[in-house]
């Protein structure tokens, strides 16, 4: 029994790669997360294209939540569980544009800060290198620097996936699609 929910796992996190190498990543209505899957890498930095198309576009429930930093991609760090430290670019529709931001989690304590507005349907260039006291972002030539905590850079991370929310699900299906660059 164990064997098959193993396999049945590992299957959950494919997603099909599309002739451009992008790879969409769903997050259904009602839900969270796009995807369980787990990749570790030792890298200290990922680069990526990102596509968002209309469903970027809503609406919350509560208005307060509006305001709520949706999770598109990034990784854990210093060995810890993603919640104790990670950084990761955020995202959400607001004031009639897409916006996109750093998200930080330190000493499990969250942070984030508005990089820039970026387009629907054209892809975004991104980047994020860690380095020994800082994060260094880039949104399409856009370059911010956040404090990091020192820790070991050697240690293994484990990329983070598009998430929706705070406390809200997504109110309808949500792509978004991501292409690795190497």
């Amino acid at each position: 029994m164990k064997r098959w929910l193993l396999i049945l796992l590992s299957f959950l996190g494919c997603r099909k790669i599309d002739s451009n190498g992008y790879t969409t990543y769903v997050i259904k209505e009602g839900g969270h997360r796009s995807v369980f899957r787990i990749k570790t890498t030792r890298s200290d930095k990922i680069e990526f294209s990102v596509l968002f198309d209309q469903s970027a576009v809503y609406q919350t429930k509560d208005s307060v939540n509006q305001l709520d930093i949706n999770k598109l991609y990034g990784l854990s760090d210093c060995g810890a569980n993603h919640m104790e430290s990670s950084m990761r670019f955020g995202w959400r529709w607001y004031n009639d544009s897409l916006e996109i931001h750093w998200f930080k989690h330190s000493d499990s304590e969250f942070s984030f800060e508005k990089i820039c507005d970026v387009p629907i349907g054209l892809p975004i260039s991104c980047s994020l290198e860690i380095k020994e006291h800082e994060y260094v972002m880039t949104v399409d030539g856009t370059k911010v620097n956040v404090v990091r905590a020192p820790c070991d850079l050697n240690q293994r991370k484990y990329y983070l996936y598009p998430y929706f929310g705070g406390d809200e699900t997504a109110p309808h299906d949500i792509k978004i699609k991501i292409k690795e660059r190497r």
